[in-house]
């Protein structure tokens, strides 16, 4: 069987999908690029993307929604120094796209005209192959998705008698974007997403009182729905149902400046927040991170390495290539604790001197790109959970987090962990509700004093919020070991 080179084979899925049919060809790419360039720019590049989208859910075994939708569209763009234009348009037509290239051509100051040379011949960009150009929505039809759900439900109530309430949702996504820019380079993805969760109410009567308390699982990744077999959902289940369960047995929180061990997996989410945003090169190139001008400099504890990782095959927050038609990579952004690079889009990197790191990210064609994480994680060390554990005389547990905000200038951050438990003297005493992590994203890494040798990456559940754009990232972290952090609590 004779097959085509994965690279070519995105463009040729990318071109069938969204050129071809609307008679848009290589001579209209150019044609459109050419006319931006009638005016200097530094850059410019058309980013054409179709995503259709499906999604069901199930509250008390019925299906409660199923929704599909697609859209369609593409977005043109010119950079000159410091300032954007950018255009948009959902209809894929020659004459759509010409007209949103004549009104980013105005980003150019009046004079500046000047004779236009057609771009050279297209050049493929370089990628990888980190997941299958699987149409995810296909892989299961819509009896086997219900009943996918309904599995899941059953398997909860069947924990424990106290799950009072069970709600699952299951979504499927088929994204295919081609990258066409000024200097030749053409690229294109095929990005399959799926993503199942689930949310228990677990309640228990003492004393007459009633109460309820939440717990919730999931995960997901670029793969198909065969992914979710018995045993991955099983998992999902005992991991909802047990926070549920906890959380009934939890006291008020005490609180106070303490010793705080974050668990694996999941309690990344502040790392990604409390430092991988403030390593994004915008706030660095504006001097508006707590990080600016510090590369080189010390901003961690000897240990930590924190990296931003593209390239992880199937991850949630992997791309083949970014929304700039950059490759991934595997960048360093801290080691041992020094300052190594932040991450870059293709803007940010020129004015900063330095290469794109394939972190140039949209939400959509309607959306300009900007620096974003793809999956942050800080590397492994020598230490035992258990051992982590022992060495606590007094201090909070948390092993999973709610919402939390960080202020990038300051670095401070606020989380509300959903699961944590109180431990005295190396022992685990009790579960706790209703704590809150208060520090300094920098400062908090100064102060990580043991570092876990059990890395997890979260399940696959990430969502980054920025500037209004959401994005899917992952996160993930060993066990680690924070001295001094303040927690606010209910007791």
């Amino acid at each position: 069987m004779i097959t085509r080179e994965p690279t070519l084979e995105r463009l040729a899925i990318a071109q069938g999908l969204m050129l071809e049919p609307f008679g848009i060809g290589e001579s209209t790419l150019q044609q459109a690029l050419a006319t931006i360039r009638e005016h200097r720019v530094d850059d410019a590049d058309l980013y054409f993307q179709t995503t259709r989208h499906e999604g069901w859910s199930l509250e008390e075994g019925i299906v409660k929604s199923g929704s599909f939708s697609i859209d369609q569209g593409v977005g043109v763009r010119a950079v000159a120094g410091e300032k954007t234009a950018f255009a948009y348009s959902d209809d894929l037509s020659p004459a759509s796209l010409m007209d949103a290239a004549r009104t980013v051509r105005t980003i150019a100051a009046a004079g500046q005209n000047k004779r236009v040379k057609l771009a050279r011949a297209p050049k493929i960009a370089g990628s990888r192959v980190l997941y299958a150009p699987t149409d995810p929505i296909g892989t299961l039809d819509s009896t086997q998705k219900v009943a996918l759900l309904e599995r899941m439900e059953k398997m909860a109530r069947a924990k424990d008698p106290r799950i009072a309430q069970v709600m699952a949702s299951l979504s499927a996504e088929y994204d295919v974007v081609l990258v066409a820019r000024a200097d030749g380079t053409r690229a294109a993805d095929v990005r399959p997403l799926v993503r199942l969760n689930l949310t228990v109410i677990a309640e228990q009567t003492v004393g007459g009182v009633v109460r309820r308390e939440v717990g919730s699982g999931g995960g997901g990744g670029r793969f198909g729905l065969g992914f979710f077999t018995d045993s991955v959902i099983q998992g999902y289940v005992d991991h909802a149902v047990k926070a549920a369960l906890t959380n009934l047995e939890s006291r008020p929180a005490p609180a106070g400046e303490m010793t705080v061990v974050l668990g694996p997996g999941w309690p990344g989410v502040l790392l990604h927040e409390a430092v991988g945003h403030g390593l994004e090169g915008d706030f660095n190139r504006k001097g508006s991170s707590t990080f600016s001008g510090r590369i080189g400099q010390r901003v961690a504890a000897k240990g930590v390495t924190v990296l931003d990782d593209g390239t992880l095959a199937d991850r949630r927050g992997s791309l083949n290539i970014d929304d700039e038609g950059h490759a991934s990579q595997r960048n360093v952004l801290i080691e041992d604790g020094i300052l190594r690079g932040y991450i870059q889009d293709s803007l940010n990197a020129r004015l900063m001197g330095v290469k794109p790191t394939g972190n140039g990210r949209r939400e959509s064609y309607a959306s300009l790109p900007m620096p974003r994480m793809t999956n942050t994680y800080m590397l492994a060390g020598d230490k035992t959970r258990e051992e982590i554990i022992a060495s606590m005389k007094r201090g909070l547990y948390a092993t999973n987090f709610g919402g939390g905000q960080v202020d990038i200038t300051s670095g401070k951050f606020v989380f509300s962990a959903s699961e944590a438990f109180w431990v005295e003297n190396g022992k685990i005493l009790y579960p706790v509700k209703g704590a809150t992590l208060v520090g300094n994203g920098p400062e908090a890494m100064t102060r990580v004093s043991m570092i876990g040798n059990d890395m997890e990456l979260d399940t696959g559940v990430g969502v980054c919020g920025k500037d209004g754009q959401s994005v899917p990232v992952g996160v993930g972290q060993p066990t680690l070991r924070i001295e001094r952090l303040t927690v606010g609590g209910t007791a």
